[in-house]
């Protein structure tokens, strides 16, 4: 299998764009002789014909269109290539690309990354919202440094990481105001027959919230259920149903939503992890989102590592 001539392929590509041998040898400054002798070395090296001669001009084989597509490819990626060191070396900056499992509440999600902004260096902050399985491929090919999600890596999944435990909170329930006013019953009782909106099926506090309803033998009605937890907010302050968020964020929630406390659930906790491809956190953007979640966030944890 003949190597690929990146000079060859470039000089095909331009006499493709240009239509002509004659007129590519003015882009590139070299006689036609040399390019015509270039392009012919490449039909010979890949063992096709990439031009039919029409009248005066050159028309491109279906082989020409196809590599002509490759080419297309491989240039542009060339050219976002030196696109991004520049801007490196303009900006001086640390990319820093960080995946958040769109089952995790979107100010936890704000609260873990916000470290990243006040480092020593410039940091440019890529998220990526996504489902925890997408996100997790992207980290197995390095397009991500880090995966914030509020489980572990799932077992079933045949990709290399490391679960980092960075904390646990218990669950605040939160009502609009008029919601409240209709009831005058104790927490939880209040929720009995109450409206209710849960988190998406796909989110881990959807299942521990429907267990402890049951064992606490209370039935709302679930009016709802919202995998985006800012959505599900926005119908909580509108007073379509109680709904619970992380106690760890309750002073936002309470600020952002207009709607009170009305009980907290120590016994359902909310967990998040860190998933990093290292088992020894060495990204200090990554040590320091670790250090301020076990010790400011949520009051000092464990790491616990899982790798797969």
């Amino acid at each position: 299998m003949p190597s690929l001539n990146f000079k060859h392929l470039r000089y095909f590509w331009m006499v493709a764009k240009s239509g002509s041998i004659a007129r590519a040898s003015e882009h590139l400054h070299l006689t036609p002789q040399s390019i015509s002798g270039q392009l012919s070395e490449f039909e010979a090296a890949m063992g096709v014909d990439l031009f039919r001669r029409v009248g005066r001009g050159l028309e491109l084989t279906e082989t020409g269109q196809r590599i002509l597509g490759y080419a297309e490819q491989i240039f542009s990626l060339g050219d976002e290539l030196l696109e991004a060191i520049r801007d490196d070396t303009h900006a001086q900056s640390v990319t820093f690309r960080v995946g958040i499992a769109d089952s995790v509440p979107k100010m936890v999600a704000y609260r873990l990354v916000e470290p990243s902004l006040g480092f020593e260096e410039p940091v440019k902050l890529i998220c990526r919202e996504g489902r925890l399985t997408t996100l997790l491929a992207d980290l197995a090919v390095h397009r991500l440094d880090m995966v914030i999600a509020d489980r572990p890596m799932p077992e079933n999944l045949n990709v290399r990481g490391y679960d980092h435990f960075l904390g646990e909170s218990g669950v605040s329930v939160f009502g609009a105001p008029s919601l409240i006013g209709k009831g005058g019953l104790p927490f939880p009782q209040l929720l009995d027959g109450a409206p209710f909106l849960l988190p998406g099926v796909d989110v881990a506090l959807h299942a521990r919230l429907i267990r402890w309803f049951e064992a606490e033998r209370i039935r709302p009605r679930f009016v709802g259920e919202f995998d985006d937890s800012a959505l599900m907010n926005a119908f909580g302050q509108a007073g379509a149903g109680y709904f619970a968020a992380p106690t760890a964020i309750e002073s936002h929630v309470v600020r952002q939503n207009d709607a009170p406390v009305v009980g907290r659930i120590e016994t359902v906790r909310e967990q998040i992890y860190a998933i990093t491809n290292e088992r020894k956190l060495t990204h200090p953007i990554i040590s320091a989102i670790c250090r301020f979640a076990q010790h400011d966030m949520f009051g000092g944890g464990i790491v616990a590592d899982k790798s797969k």
